[in-house]
């Protein structure tokens, strides 16, 4: 098998066990309805390092469009071959997004909440703020790949590592997913939402596409900043590339801030005149 399938099977899996956790915790009639965050948090992360376990020696399991943006602006990864990776990324999102749908066929029609069922293939923020949302999904994926890097530069007992980045994911969502529910992969978002919307789900709303690209953007800028980041700190290969994307970062924060103020502002003029 090559490495594209590899990534197709591997991110296929990722989702099957990540949407499925969120599944059983979301949907009626699940003997793991409201099981909770940490429920969802743990099988997030041990689904990461199923999947890492599967592929790993296949195509290096990315499994995820943000790592290997940060690989390649690094020098670690060839960037030939970024768009076969992000093709098969998003393939075996929409695909493991198909077979959560299948394992719980009939719970759908037992759910009412349309939220509870697109938050099974997708994230929304818990409070709606563009800059808020966008900064916690860069950061996150931030902080994510870069422990990537990290855990790369150690030596770990053999066979270690997938586990070790899953305790990771498990860590990220606890501590950072509370606000958006921390996509920190834009085809683990993107690849779902489309399944969502083109699948016959019973009762389903919207897929919030006005959001879905609060998801994508953030960890792309996010693995991006941590490939640069950990060139020039870590390594000490300052370039060109670190400024141009702290620079893109800032700018891109900073008139999100402002437009979000200002239509704030307009918001609470247009309520006391009412």
């Amino acid at each position: 098998m090559g490495a594209f399938w590899g990534e197709v099977i591997g991110t296929a899996l990722i989702i099957v066990f990540g949407g499925g956790v969120v599944a059983g915790v979301n949907l009626k009639k699940s003997f793991a309805h409201q099981s909770g965050w940490i429920v969802i948090t743990f099988g997030w992360g041990l689904g990461v390092a199923m999947a890492v376990y599967a592929v790993g020696g296949i195509s290096g399991a990315h499994l995820n469009p943000a790592v290997t943006l940060g690989l390649a602006i690094n020098g670690e990864f060839a960037w030939s071959k970024v768009p076969a990776y992000l093709a098969a990324q998003m393939i075996g999102a929409i695909i493991g997004a198909a077979l959560v749908y299948l394992q719980y066929f009939p719970h759908w029609k037992a759910t009412k909440d349309q939220e509870a069922k697109l938050a099974v293939f997708s994230t929304g923020p818990a409070i709606p703020n563009v800059f808020a949302n966008l900064l916690s999904e860069t950061l996150a994926t931030f902080i994510f790949v870069l422990s990537i890097f990290a855990i790369g530069a150690n030596q770990f007992t053999e066979g270690l590592n997938p586990l070790i980045v899953g305790l990771l994911v498990v860590s990220i969502g606890l501590s950072l997913g509370g606000t958006t529910g921390y996509a920190i992969n834009p085809a683990r978002d993107l690849g779902p939402r489309i399944a969502h919307s083109l699948l016959p789900i019973a009762g389903k709303g919207a897929s919030n596409w006005r959001y879905a690209w609060v998801p994508v953007a953030g960890p792309l800028l996010g693995g991006a900043m941590a490939g640069v980041f950990y060139g020039a700190v870590f390594e000490g290969k300052m370039s060109s590339s670190f400024w141009a994307v702290f620079i893109i970062a800032a700018i891109m924060f900073i008139s999100l801030y402002f437009v979000g103020k200002n239509q704030n502002e307009s918001a609470n003029t247009n309520v006391k005149n009412i």
